[in-house]
């Protein structure tokens, strides 16, 4: 019974290499997360979209809201204002405290972070279509690894 040869031992990176790696990564890491906001043609500006994300998971006051987006509360209501006005949150009363306000989506904007996960989906699917099956494995086991590097 034949053996199935083993796969070459991996050395670590030299801290120098290590670095550079993590660099380059991390830039790529950007430039792919701008491209896929903007080549999509959002509907609304990055961080009104990321507002209306962390919305979906479950309404939030616009405190947690800042503190979850890692912005100012003053910055906060000025993005929860603009989504209230386009229609897409709306605010009510806190039931356990009546000094705060809770702010939920709306349908409208379901119906726009669908739209939105749709284009951005289709950006990325034609570009990753174009690699070679061999580089498209490649994505497959970073896309894991990189999951665990963002922590998720």
């Amino acid at each position: 019974m034949s053996q199935a040869p083993e796969a070459p031992a991996v050395a670590r990176l030299s801290p120098a290499a290590l670095t550079k790696m993590a660099v380059e990564l991390r830039l790529a890491c950007m430039r792919i997360s701008r491209r896929v906001r903007y080549e999509s043609e959002a509907a609304v500006p990055p961080h009104q979209y990321s507002a209306l994300c962390r919305l979906e998971e479950v309404p939030r006051t616009p405190g947690e809201l800042a503190e979850i987006e890692k912005v100012s509360a003053p910055s906060m209501t000025r993005t929860v204002n603009s989504l209230v006005e386009r229609g897409l949150a709306e605010r009510t009363a806190d039931p356990s405290d009546g000094r705060q306000v809770i702010v939920s989506l709306t349908p409208a904007a379901h119906k726009i972070l669908k739209e939105i996960r749709r284009k951005r989906d289709a950006w990325m699917t034609v570009r990753v279509q174009s690699l070679s099956p061999e580089e498209q494995e490649v994505l497959r086991q970073a896309t894991q690894i990189l999951a665990r590097v963002a922590g998720e």
